[in-house]
């Protein structure tokens, strides 16, 4: 059975997407079989990170609506094997129910490692639903004080569910203004939020929306985490402190 871990956040615009997109793909490198599922009605983003956007035949809504199967709802990666997504649909006033997207994954579970939930921004009913499909989550934040509030107050509604675990990723951190004290430290913030840490993401000017960075350090690091099933290991801080 699939483990189902949602990426979430409070503020949009720290990565959410760009996080679940190569983190999958550092799982299907490593093997594993994995779903990409976007969470985001309305604004969904993640068959475009991966170059597959006129893919998908059918979409969750066709799923949750009875016109297709499952299965018939996943789009294969062109470069992995193992990775999939499916895809939400651009319509935002449709209403889909966490109940109907449980039993979507309940019935995808068996065959695959990893399913990915790409959650929305904010904390309105999208983040419920996201939330409700998922056993563990994975907490994005940016090393500023507006997103790290924003994480505290989504960490609040996250220990509501019965989820097995919370970790934090930490994202768009610069080394260099951490150690000058011009940006909140990974430790800071996890300090704050009293929560592991499964990864810290450099911020880099070659990032976009629709990268993968198949040799990126810090990702294989979170993938590595996710995999040991503990956070926080240790030098996982270390490449921040170098001068």
């Amino acid at each position: 059975m699939a483990r189902k871990i949602v990426i979430t956040s409070g503020k949009g615009g720290v990565g959410k997407t760009t996080i679940a997109c190569n983190l999958a793909v550092q799982l299907a490198r490593r093997g594993r079989r994995v779903i990409v599922c976007d969470l985001d009605l309305g604004l969904n983003n993640v068959d475009v990170a991966f170059g597959i956007e006129n893919t998908a035949i059918y979409d969750l809504n066709d799923a949750v609506g009875g016109k297709c199967r499952a299965r018939q709802t996943l789009v294969k990666h062109p470069r992995y094997p193992t990775l999939y997504t499916v895809s939400s649909n651009r319509v935002r006033d449709i209403i889909v129910s966490a109940q109907a997207v449980r039993l979507l994954l309940d019935t995808l579970s068996p065959q695959f490692d990893f399913i990915l939930l790409d959650c929305p921004a904010g904390i309105d009913e999208g983040f419920h639903r996201a939330v409700a499909c998922a056993e563990e989550a994975l907490l994005v934040t940016a090393p500023t004080v507006a997103a790290m509030r924003d994480a505290d107050r989504v960490l609040s509604l996250l220990q509501s569910y019965k989820l097995q675990s919370v970790s934090l990723v930490v994202n768009l951190v610069r080394g260099e203004l951490a150690r000058k004290g011009a940006q909140l430290s990974a430790e800071e913030i996890a300090s704050t939020l009293r929560l592991p840490v499964a990864a810290v993401i450099p911020e880099d000017d070659k990032f976009y929306l629709g990268g993968v960075f198949e040799r990126s350090r810090a990702f294989k690091a979170l993938a590595d985490s996710l995999l040991a099933g503990k956070a926080e290991r240790k030098g996982v801080f270390a490449a921040w402190r170098r001068p």
